[in-house]
């Protein structure tokens, strides 16, 4: 069995007296238990437990099943060697000399004992030893259980001096489209560590969605924003979710007001007039954009950074150049839905390939902040990044990539002449 004790119930051990009661709640087919109370020397047991929403086996009743000890230090040392022996017990006299005070004998079932050693450092200094442990006791014996302590530091936090987690958390981004692509990019950036996540998307979470979508059919009905915002957020608490259930076109004017707290716009919505008004809202703002599709019916994946440079063109001077240099331009492509391919060309957008392009966009957007925050170990190979879904040799360049899981990575080309995003108004 594994017994888990969340932080508040370790603390309670570890500040108490001697001994206490224990309650648990336990789930028998899982071989799994979770302090939920803990008392003093006979005081009333006292909850521990989280909030209803946030409990271990909250299926669980908890129940006063099991006591707590205050211990040597050399038994949690023996604790250690019977774990590595698989099975062995010590004697109920070995494991009752080391309790000073309050021990219980147990009856026919025995019972469930956590023990704590407050002098490990002192006695063991070498030893990576911990400070609390779990047993079961029988009138055969005591045998040592799994035992797993909440740290005190859970969360991106635990990866500070490994990854830039205080840029991360001060980074504020918006997140346009809470779709297939774009439910899967909100969890990747949670994952970097992002500290806020504004998600805009009008549309409520339908039947055929949930072959692509990263939320549950419990959800069926609801708006993909609140959906995705509540389960980011139960996955991820560091990162702080708002979700805003609108158009970025028929309401540019409330989405361009949320910029002014926005430090990088990513855009994943469908249809080529939601891409556009992104950028273009982006660029005024004078923030980077990254757009991420899947073109050619889900063959293709596509990534695009926006910077707000003179040097840099928005997405529709950057598609005119395409046309003008030969290759092609499968915007229009674009506000065909997902799973209109004709059976010659079917439609492969699976989810799991379209969850590729949203990390590769979270990737993008990523890299974008870290960069411009100091991290030269961040920077991308370019600004326009295809990724090979399916093989596509016959398109035009630079869309003819030769192997599935191919990624290419394309410059960018500066603005066109009169563009109304481009140019200062």
């Amino acid at each position: 069995m594994l017994i888990l004790i969340p932080r508040p119930a370790a603390a309670a051990i570890r500040d108490s007296g001697p001994w206490g009661r224990l309650a648990l709640r336990v789930s028998r087919p899982e071989d799994l238990a979770v302090v939920g109370g803990v008392s003093a020397p006979d005081g009333a047991i006292i909850s521990v437990d989280p909030a209803p929403g946030h409990r271990l086996l909250a299926s669980c009743d908890s129940i006063p099943t099991g006591w707590w000890y205050r211990t040597t230090a050399e038994l949690h040392a023996l604790w250690l060697v019977l774990r590595q022996r698989h099975g062995t017990s010590t004697t109920l006299d070995a494991f009752k000399s080391a309790v000073p005070s309050g021990y219980k004998t147990p009856g026919a079932s025995g019972y469930l004992a956590i023990t704590h050693a407050p002098g490990l450092k002192e006695a063991f200094p070498e030893a990576d030893l911990p400070d609390l442990a779990a047993w079961h006791v029988t009138r055969a014996g005591a045998q040592p259980l799994s035992v797993s302590v909440e740290p005190e530091t859970t969360g991106i936090f635990q990866l500070t001096g490994h990854w830039p987690v205080d840029d991360l958390q001060k980074t504020r981004i918006m997140l346009i489209g809470a779709g297939s692509i774009g439910s899967a990019t909100a969890h990747a950036l949670a994952g970097y560590g992002v500290g806020h996540l504004t998600l805009v998307d009008p549309d409520r979470l339908e039947w055929h969605n949930l072959v692509r979508h990263t939320s549950a059919r419990t959800h069926l009905g609801r708006p993909k924003v609140t959906a995705l915002a509540e389960e980011v957020t139960a996955l991820r608490s560091d990162t702080e979710v708002t979700p805003h259930a609108l158009d970025v076109i028929e309401h540019a004017d409330r989405i361009r007001a949320l910029l002014a707290d926005t430090d990088l716009v990513v855009c994943t919505a469908d249809g080529v007039a939601a891409r556009r008004v992104t950028g273009h809202l982006a660029r005024r703002a004078g923030l980077p954009a990254v757009l991420a599709c899947v073109l050619q019916d889900g063959a293709l994946g596509e990534i695009l950074r926006l910077r707000p440079w003179p040097q840099h063109g928005c997405l529709t001077c950057r598609r005119q150049s395409l046309t003008d240099a030969g290759g092609l331009d499968p915007e229009p492509s674009l506000d065909a839905g997902y799973g209109t391919g004709t059976r010659h060309r079917p439609m492969t957008a699976v989810g799991p390939d379209l969850h590729l392009v949203a990390h590769l966009a979270a990737k993008t957007a990523i890299a974008t902040v870290l960069e411009r925050a100091g991290h030269p170990d961040q920077r991308l190979p370019g600004e326009h990044a295809l990724l090979g879904l399916r093989r596509q040799p016959d398109w035009a360049p630079p869309f003819n990539l030769e192997r599935t899981a191919e990624l290419r990575w394309l410059p960018a080309t500066p603005p066109r002449p009169g563009c109304p995003t481009c140019e200062a108004p």
